[in-house]
């Protein structure tokens, strides 16, 4: 398996992989998730990958199929003036194909992430994760993450 910066032809395999996450959510938050689509379209996945602001990582196998990804999205943080200004990585999204899954293949994603992040001289990697995907909240802490905020809501 390599990890590499996704091209365009990794396009149709990421949007694949959206489906699969929003399935995941949407069965999660179904108030708030439409089955069946994706977070982004084809078109605004092309801007994304012409935007040095976004990078994204791509595992490929050796037929080079993309078999998961990383939207990554880098950020100045914080957003007030009390606080120390600083660099971040915040990934946008990371999926591994299901078919992959148990491949130590998202733990390969998140380190490249990490060392990335490193590179370009962020302070921290942040992600958000949603309440109930408890699978995923398992991963990440077994990536080192810890919380930092939490986001509260009351539904009326």
């Amino acid at each position: 398996m390599i990890i590499r910066k996704a091209q365009e032809k990794d396009i149709p395999r990421i949007m694949d992989l959206l489906s699969q996450v929003l399935e995941i959510h949407a069965s999660i938050r179904p108030d708030i998730f439409i089955p069946g689509t994706t977070k982004y379209t084809k078109e605004e996945l092309n801007a994304i990958l012409q935007n040095e602001k976004t990078p994204v990582y791509v595992a490929v196998n050796d037929e080079d199929e993309t078999v998961g990804y990383a939207l990554c999205v880098l950020k100045q943080q914080p957003f007030s003036n009390n606080m120390i200004q600083f660099d971040s990585l915040f990934v946008d999204d990371l999926c591994v194909d299901g078919k992959y899954r148990g491949q130590h293949i998202g733990e390969a994603l998140f380190r490249f992430v990490k060392e990335e992040a490193r590179r370009l001289g962020c302070y921290e990697v942040t992600l958000n994760v949603w309440e109930g995907n408890d699978s995923a909240k398992r991963f990440y802490e077994k990536m080192g993450m810890k919380i930092k905020e939490s986001q509260m809501e009351l539904i009326l």
